[in-house]
């Protein structure tokens, strides 16, 4: 494997190991463990609220600490702690060493993602950078599928089932750190770094300044409202399909298998157009698309027209969204500010989203029409700057 496939893998695998360290902890920590170690609703709602605050806290600073002192440090740290996490969680025995292991892993995560898609950018040949990032993506959804997979044929085992989950985050960790030594840091970064100048005045204004405000601002704000929807659909869609709608608890488990192969097919076509003249057209397919399910749902509710968002938003999302968030960060920011522009707006919008999350299910259960307008308004004007403003920014780095 050469040297851009071998970066492009541990890129890849960081994708999967974070996914899965979330999907994970989702299952064992709010249905496993909570049922076996003990712990109520609110122990529940506290550690996994830790592990979003860490992971805010973990991008914030990883993302700055890639600017100044490299990618490839802060991803061997990262997985560092990241392993350490779910070590942790894989043999926790109570609250302590579960928060302790949430904590660890979710400042690894964080940290790990603005760092590892600076890498991945930087370390493409010219005409693929958009799609190297675009493909991360591909394994954020491999590590969804793959780890609900393992749920589920792990799921009569009940505690060690648990266990073995994280056990398996840990041998992958494990894998990637060995292929992560072998990475160099990258040229791009090693050259900005050799040749930047800062003055005392520029030095005191702080890491954003010039097109990276424009930039994060744009791209922050995209990602932001994007997030309010996928969070509420992707984090609510059992309670809304069970509690609100009246469907099944195996109907639940359907909508997830029907999700997967239609949004790991729309990363694969992004990932394919990315760096094409083509992937503003793509864009707008995607945003609109999902937008359209979401009032399609407003305008006749039902399981019925769920049943729809959620196969639309699936195939949607992936063609916009976050893929369209990552490459743009990558493409509009400078070297020396990217991971810092893209850990800081990926923490603003995840606390946003898990704000949002705390009033979801009350705003469902009384008025889901509401609930459901609130969505696509953010949708509306996340398409706006998705199709009006980040190309007209991109012409402009061209």
């Amino acid at each position: 494997m050469g040297g851009a496939g071998r970066t492009g893998l541990v890129v890849g695998l960081a994708s999967y190991l974070d996914a899965g360290a979330l999907v994970t902890s989702g299952l064992a920590v709010g249905g496993i463990y909570a049922d076996t170690l003990p712990l109520g609703d609110g122990a529940v709602g506290a550690l996994l609220g830790t592990q979003t605050l860490a992971f805010a806290v973990g991008a914030v600073a990883g993302g700055r600490l890639a600017d100044r002192i490299g990618r490839r440090r802060v991803l061997l740290v990262s997985l560092v702690l990241y392993a350490l996490g779910v070590a942790l969680l894989a043999g926790a025995q109570g609250p302590a060493t579960l928060a302790a292991g949430l904590l660890l892993s979710g400042l690894g995560i964080g940290a790990d993602l603005p760092s590892s898609l600076a890498l991945a950018s930087e370390s493409a040949p010219p005409g693929r950078k958009a799609r190297q990032v675009a493909l991360t993506q591909v394994f954020w959804g491999v590590g969804i599928g793959a780890t609900g997979l393992l749920a589920l044929l792990l799921s009569p085992w009940g505690e060690a089932a648990a266990r073995l989950l994280y056990l398996h985050l840990l041998l992958v960790a494990l894998v990637t750190l060995g292929l992560r030594l072998s990475v160099r840091e990258t040229v791009e970064w090693t050259e900005a770094r050799a040749t930047r100048t800062v003055t005392p005045v520029r030095a005191r204004l702080g890491p954003l300044r010039g097109p990276a405000v424009t930039a994060a601002l744009a791209t922050g704000l995209y990602y932001a409202l994007w997030t309010l929807g996928a969070n509420t659909l992707g984090q609510f869609k059992p309670y809304l399909w069970v509690q609100v709608l009246g469907g099944s608890a195996g109907g639940a488990s359907a909508l997830l298998l029907l999700a997967l192969p239609l949004g790991l097919t729309g990363s694969f076509v992004f990932a394919a157009v990315a760096d094409s003249g083509r992937r503003t057209r793509w864009v707008a397919v995607g945003s609109l698309t999902v937008a359209a399910g979401w009032a399609l749902l407003l305008v006749v509710p039902g399981r019925a027209t769920f049943v729809l968002l959620v196969a639309v938003s699936a195939l949607g999302a992936t063609l916009a969204g976050e893929s369209l968030y990552k490459v743009a960060t990558q493409e509009l920011v400078p070297t020396l500010q990217r991971a810092t522009v893209q850990g800081l707006t990926m923490a603003v919008a995840r606390v946003l989203a898990a704000g949002f999350a705390v009033v979801t299910p009350a705003l469902a259960r009384a008025d889901l029409s509401l609930l459901v307008g609130i969505v696509l308004v953010t949708q509306l004007l996340a398409a706006g700057i998705a199709l009006a403003w980040l190309p007209r920014l991109r012409q402009r780095a061209a």
